[in-house]
């Protein structure tokens, strides 16, 4: 630090001689690059013999001065910016008010007194350590550490930022997405690992870069979150859109368009759970702020009304609203509804309304309608929104507004994604968020009767080393536990584990950080697979991490990995024609619990999925292969263990207690798990429901 001066004094020094050397020797050695404009006959001398000694030696003349200008011109625009940055860190810079300059005084005078009159000092208490990536919502996200997307006040994604209230209702809904699809999956025969299911696609990107960034950092319970919806919503219809700046109100800006799709997200996103909540927009806006995917994301968002102009757009926010009063309270509510159980409609336009329509638009009650309009609205306010979110009223400069969450096309898609697969209607399946479904490594392992790993092992079993990660995941050496410090070295074991074959380095990154910048990236990465290998060698001398081609693979020949006993063991139920009993029990056997249980990172959830379904494949199968009820009973209650929100599991096991004519233990099972799917904030299908009216008619009377 204490040499830094010397070095900007440098600086400064060479540009000066920059700005000063070239003109003054151009002054001296050539004059000015003119003395004046030319004559008649020196112009037709330049015309007839262009190319002379003078007009070559002019022309590098200008030439040289234009270079010049050039960079004057830069140094000047870099200077000036500099110093716009100073301006602004000084009115940030908090000033103490004269009680606290008061305090400070008073607490300084005592600080010396005591160090004057006190032999002996107390040690100073350790600092208190500062995360990294936090930031106060005053403040830009480009300030975030490198290495994370989030803040105090909201989650930074390459597409924009969201407030941390939406940023955890995204992270539920892509969580309620994934228990969807274990409810409705079928179980079939157990098949090869490499499962093509299509459901198993992983979640667009965006959502899964806000379930990393929020997976380190939960929300923190506050008391009356907990509710019945099981997401931490609550039953009264939300105030998310409370943070637009009023209830009628006109973006303009930068960041106009890109607050707007943030606007459809914050708006749809509570839809699904609260009915009374819809939102409106225009034809010709919706094209604008997602393009080609807009028609296409409308039919499969049942709370997104598409109108084709203005006035209809406010005859269906108006018929949305009726019953309201004009200070908002809902006069048609049944005297049983709760108070705040009322519409709730968002409306985006693309211009402002006019004549009549306006009128009918100011009228509109304030606690039912928010309208917004892209652009500037001359009867309204209209407010200035940056590429930040950040708001502001031209008319009062000194004020600033709240930080809206904004969301560039591609980003807002995601999401929009992502809340269709929440609550897809009920006449078309929602859309396919990537056109591939994941598809798990197969094992290059041969084809053997038993879970037994297939692969060569030393002669000495104790020199090998144990990788679980079928449960807790845990590496060990000879029985003993080996330490990883690094959460994102464990990760990448995981990660390699489950994909045998082996994942280069781009791979990594986008599993371990999605969303963040793979060149910012790539040197952590090799940080931490170095960190790994060095604590492995240290604790047995082997080597886990093959490096090759930039492909990183772990090595099979030093390490044994429970993940591909079991895949081996699916292999073989595929393939198996006899004695297909011990086959589908060997996939049981292996399976010791979820793959890296409790670990939050999203990219485990299809690769967790695929496995889970595996095992659920298997119980159905000894289940429908038993001869004895019970015995078939006992296989699918260990089948709903593995996974108590499959309806499928559900069905079968009530039939069979139904069978048994334990009626009682039938309906015990069905309203439990009816409560554990309204707990998740799903809905039981109509499969369930038929078993439910079934085992009613069946059961016996007066019960």
């Amino acid at each position: 630090m204490r040499l830094r001066w010397p070095r900007q004094v440098l600086s400064l020094l060479f540009v000066l001689l920059l700005l000063v050397g070239p003109p003054v020797v151009l002054l001296f050695v050539v004059g000015p690059p003119m003395r004046g404009w030319p004559d008649g006959q020196q112009v037709r001398a330049w015309v007839e013999q262009p190319l002379t000694e003078q007009t070559l030696a002019a022309a590098l003349t200008v030439a040289a001065w234009l270079v010049w200008l050039v960079l004057a011109y830069t140094v000047t625009v870099r200077a000036l910016a500099r110093l716009r940055a100073g301006a602004a860190w000084l009115r940030r810079m908090p000033l103490p008010t004269p009680l606290q300059a008061t305090a400070s005084g008073m607490a300084g005078a005592a600080v010396l007194t005591v160090s004057a009159n006190t032999a002996t000092a107390a040690p100073p208490e350790p600092a208190l350590p500062i995360a990294a990536g936090t930031l106060d919502s005053r403040h830009d996200t480009a300030h975030l550490d490198p290495y994370s997307s989030r803040s105090d006040d909201g989650v930074a994604v390459s597409g924009g930022w969201l407030p941390r209230e939406v940023a955890d209702q995204v992270a539920a809904a892509a969580a309620l997405v994934w228990l969807r699809r274990r409810l409705a999956y079928q179980p079939r025969q157990p098949g090869p690992p490499a499962r093509a299911d299509p459901d198993l696609a992983p979640l667009p990107a965006t959502a899964t870069a806000v379930q990393a960034a929020l997976a380190e950092h939960p929300p923190t319970p506050q008391p009356g979150d907990a509710t019945p919806d099981g997401d931490g919503s609550s039953g009264a219809v939300p105030t998310l859109v409370s943070g637009l700046p009023a209830p009628l109100v006109g973006l303009n800006g930068p960041g106009a368009a890109a607050a707007a799709r943030g606007l459809l997200v914050t708006a749809l996103l509570p839809a699904r759970r609260h009915p009374a909540m819809s939102l409106v927009v225009t034809r010709t806006a919706l094209a604008g702020l997602l393009g080609a995917a807009a028609e296409e994301l409308r039919r499969h968002l049942p709370r997104l009304h598409v109108v084709s102009s203005v006035d209809e757009a406010v005859q269906a926010i108006d018929s949305r609203t009726r019953g309201h009063d004009r200070h908002g309270l809902d006069e048609s509510r049944r005297g049983d509804d709760p108070p705040d159980a009322r519409a709730a409609v968002v409306l985006i336009l693309d211009e402002p309304p006019s004549g009549a329509v306006a009128q009918r638009v100011a009228v509109l009650p304030p606690a039912a309608a928010t309208v917004v309009v892209l652009g500037g609205w001359p009867t309204a306010a209209t407010w200035q929104v940056d590429a930040t979110g950040h708001t502001h009223d031209p008319d009062r400069p000194e004020w600033r507004g709240p930080r809206l969450c904004v969301l560039d096309a591609q980003a807002a898609i995601d999401l929009l994604t992502v809340i269709a697969h929440t609550d897809p209607p009920s006449d078309q399946p929602a859309p396919n968020p990537t056109p591939h479904a994941v598809q798990r490594s197969r094992p290059r392992v041969p084809r053997q009767a038993t879970g037994q790993d297939p692969r060569p092992r030393p002669a000495d079993p104790g020199h090998r080393l144990e990788l679980r990660v079928l449960g807790n995941p845990m590496l060990a050496f000879g029985g003993e536990p080996i330490v990883i410090r690094r959460t994102a070295a464990m990760q990448a074991l995981v990660f390699l584990a489950a994909h045998p074959d082996g994942a280069d380095s781009r791979d990594l990154v986008d599993a371990i950080w999605p969303g963040l910048p793979r060149h910012s990236l790539t040197g952590r990465l090799y940080t931490t697979l170095s960190e790994l290998r060095g604590t492995v060698r240290a604790a047995c001398g082997l080597a886990i991490v093959d490096h090759t081609d930039d492909r990183y693979r772990l090595n099979p020949d030093h390490l044994d990995v429970d993940l591909w006993r079991f895949d081996a063991a699916v292999q073989h139920a595929a393939t198996a024609v006899t004695n297909t009993t011990i086959a589908w029990q060997a996939i049981i056997d292996a399976y010791p619990g979820d793959l890296a249980a409790g670990r939050p990172w999203p990219w485990l959830d299809p690769v967790r999925e695929a496995t889970r379904r595996h095992v659920i494949d298997a119980h159905m199968a000894l289940a429908a292969a038993a001869s004895d009820p019970h015995h078939a009973l006992a296989l699918l209650q260990q089948g709903i263990r593995v996974d108590p929100y499959n309806a499928d599991l559900h069905v079968r096991a009530m039939n069979v207690l139904a069978a048994l004519g334990d009626h009682d233990a039938a309906a015990e099972l069905h309203d439990s798990y009816t409560r554990r799917l309204t707990e998740a904030g799903l809905e039981p299908g109509n499969e369930l429901r038929e078993t439910a009216a079934s085992l009613s008619n069946r059961a016996v009377p007066g019960r």
